[in-house]
This record gives structure tokens, C-alpha cells and sequence, in this order.
């Protein structure tokens, strides 16, 4: 049985702390002191955020509750957003919390995508959006913030 109490070092060398020194160029919709948001490069569909903490911590587990309580108050905005950007039929969060649950970057991050009935989502496969595109939904869902 694994051990549950065991929790992974975070990694500085992560994408997400990369966007967050600007060592990475990223599609940014919003930022405070505290959180970021931003287009996701690989979306499973048109108007997929990233809410991303500044604060480091690997996941979920081992996050500041205040961070957590923070970042959610930046989801619910974006969620609100990309709803009313896209004229989605509901919005799907997520979250995952280390590799069995599917997490693949280590960086606490939550992503916020636009849901239409009978629509499924696109395989988050290596495939990068173009840089147009990306802005193109960017501009629409900055007009809901």
C-alpha cells in the first residue's frame, strides 16, 4: 500500500513556474499578487483557462488553503467568463493531484473550460494552438471579465 502521509517535493523547473519568472512567453487573461490566468497552449476546447497560483506548491496537497481560497475566487471569475465568451452550456473545472489522478504538470494549476451539449472534449495531446487562435478567444473572454 502507498504510503499517504508522503508527499513530493515541488520542482522549480516546472512550465507553469517558468510562465510565472517570464521565462516563457504566455497568453495572459488576468493576474493579481496572487494568481494568474491563462490560455491553456493545448486546449481540449476554444476558451480552456489555466488559473495558476504564484505561490508555489506542487498540488492540492500541499497548498496554503489562502492560496487555494484565492485562486478559487479567480476560477469562479473565469468560469464566469468563458460561459458567457462562448456561450457554453456550463463550464467543466479540474484539478488533479499527482500522476494516478492524471496531474502531468507540478505546479498547483485548475483548468477552466466551456462545455456544449453534445460536444466532447479534445485529447490534451502535444498539439499546441496556434498563437492567433489563442488570442482570438484571449480578446473574447477579456470582454466578460
Amino acid at each position: 500500500m502507498a504510503d499517504e502521509t508522503h508527499i513530493a517535493e515541488y520542482e522549480d523547473d516546472n512550465i507553469f513556474a517558468k510562465i510565472l519568472r517570464g521565462e516563457i512567453p504566455a497568453t495572459k487573461l488576468y493576474e493579481d499578487d496572487d494568481v494568474i490566468a491563462i490560455m491553456d497552449v493545448m486546449p481540449q476546447a476554444p476558451g480552456h483557462v489555466l488559473v495558476i497560483p504564484r505561490k508555489p506548491s506542487r498540488n492540492l496537497l500541499d497548498a496554503d488553503p489562502v492560496v487555494v481560497g484565492k485562486a478559487m475566487a479567480v476560477v469562479q471569475k473565469m468560469a464566469q467568463a468563458v460561459k458567457a465568451a462562448f456561450k457554453a452550456d456550463g463550464v467543466f473545472i479540474a484539478q488533479f493531484n499527482e500522476p494516478a489522478a492524471g496531474q502531468t504538470v507540478f505546479h498547483l494549476h485548475f483548468h477552466v473550460i466551456p462545455r456544449h451539449e453534445g460536444v466532447d472534449l479534445k485529447r490534451h495531446s502535444g498539439v499546441m494552438e496556434e498563437s492567433a487562435v489563442l488570442s482570438a478567444n484571449a480578446e473574447k473572454i477579456r470582454e466578460h471579465l
